[in-house]
């Protein structure tokens, strides 16, 4: 007999193993995402796993999950990704009424073009001295993020930034969300000796039907502190602005286009590019005095982290920042504060209130070990992200996952933008071209 599926009462558990098929070994850290195939309406999402070094996982959920009427037992497939990246998905090859008797699920995926996986580096490199660790942070000056890169020798990627926010600020942790976002676009660059230079923070998207897809970036302005190889700790201190602009896509829009023409026509700064992006004032949460945060070597500790947002096994180090959602910036001009605040405004309907003035936006980033870096790579790729000259194209590694509650349920905005989106995009249409 099987042990692939137990049932205990109306309770599921589902076991499997992922193998890698060019070696037939156990993946570690892949997400395996469960479904009912439906054959009237929707399949239903049923849970989350996350494979061990074994490539084996486990995935429990109700039959409530599923089950109706004419459907008693769930009708399983799996769909497999690394960082959103999808690897696999056997929604053409469904275990129909699956049962006790279910045999053994072996799911076998191909890494061979997993960018995320090639850029693991599981052992740190020679070069390491150490020794450059001040006792107070304050003895250190604030510099420009980018203004010191001809001084980096080494480096740390992160590989998997997980963030983390109140989808419904009033509701404090029932409606969190979790979302990895793109790999390797953010990484943490220093001296031999550990001074930290340069930071590099991750950018994400979202797409709202009638204005189209826009950029999210908690931008670092400013940087200080120190990191410690041997013992596998930092402490450092970042100022940051949140930014929002538009990718280039966006602007084959209808309704956009007619408003960026207005724009241009009139001489107006419309958020096409970084350069005049939306920017979202952020500061240290409860302190908004406070223009500075601590980047330190734990995790949150002010809400359950949940397994498919943590990454001990595979990950070198970790680390964690949080903060606090201020009120956008305006420019003094009506017509275009206006806009900007719709736009804010629907970005917090598609993204689940991300950047919701007064909501905290936390993230534990998960470091691979040591690297040298190249300066002159390391300048191209800071560079490439400051601009996003080319956003539409994704990420380096990968598109980074979609964001889900703390059961790996998604998170799914698009009821309330269907109802709410165009009216407001409308509205300002009407009041201002």
């Amino acid at each position: 007999m099987s042990n692939a599926i137990t049932i205990s009462g109306s309770s599921y558990t589902v076991i499997g193993t992922v193998t890698n098929q060019a070696d037939n070994r156990g993946v570690l850290d892949l997400q395996v995402l469960a479904y009912d195939k439906d054959p009237i309406g929707k399949d239903d999402f049923l849970g989350i796993g996350i494979t061990n070094a074994a490539g084996g996982f486990t995935i429990s959920f109700d039959d409530s999950k599923f089950s109706w009427l004419l459907d008693r037992s769930p009708d399983l497939y799996f769909i497999v990704e690394d960082g959103g990246l999808e690897l696999l998905n056997t929604k053409d090859n469904v275990i129909v009424d699956a049962t006790a008797s279910t045999p053994d699920i072996n799911l076998q995926v191909d890494i061979s073009e997993d960018k995320l996986r090639q850029n693991i580096n599981p052992t740190a490199v020679p070069g390491w001295i150490g020794g450059f660790e001040p006792s107070n942070l304050d003895d250190l000056p604030m510099l420009g993020n980018l203004d010191n890169i001809d001084k980096l020798q080494r480096q740390q990627k992160v590989l998997w930034p997980e963030f983390s926010w109140n989808s419904e600020p009033a509701e404090v942790d029932k409606k969190r969300c979790y979302q990895m976002f793109a790999p390797d676009i953010s990484r943490l660059g220093y001296t031999n000796e550990g001074r930290i230079y340069s930071i590099i923070c991750p950018q994400q998207g979202v797409c709202a039907p009638n204005i189209g897809s826009m950029n999210v970036e908690v931008t670092v302005t400013g940087n200080k502190g120190w990191a410690d190889e041997k013992n596998r700790t930092l402490s450092a201190e970042m100022s940051v602005v949140g930014k929002i602009w538009f990718s280039p896509s966006a602007t084959k829009n209808t309704l956009l286009k007619e408003i960026r023409t207005h724009f241009d026509k009139h001489n107006l700064p419309f958020p096409s590019t970084k350069a005049n992006a939306i920017v979202i004032r952020t500061f240290n949460p409860g302190h908004p005095d406070q223009v500075a945060f601590p980047l330190t070597s734990d995790l949150s500790t002010d809400f359950p982290i949940p397994d498919f947002a943590r990454h001990e096994e595979i990950s070198w180090t970790k680390g964690h920042l949080g903060v606090e959602i201020g009120a956008i910036e305006k420019t003094g001009i009506e017509k275009v504060d206006d806009f900007n605040q719709m736009v804010l405004d629907i970005f917090n309907m598609a993204g689940g209130n991300m950047l919701q003035e007064g909501n905290i936006l936390t993230w534990d980033v998960w470091f691979t070990a040591p690297e040298l870096v190249d300066q002159e790579e390391w300048a191209n790729h800071a560079e490439k992200w400051r601009l996003s000259l080319e956003s539409d194209h994704g990420s380096p590694d990968g598109p980074g996952t979609v964001a889900r509650y703390f059961d790996g349920t998604p998170f799914k905005p698009l009821e309330a933008l269907l109802k709410e989106e165009l009216p407001k995009v409308l509205a300002f249409i009407a009041k201002h071209l």
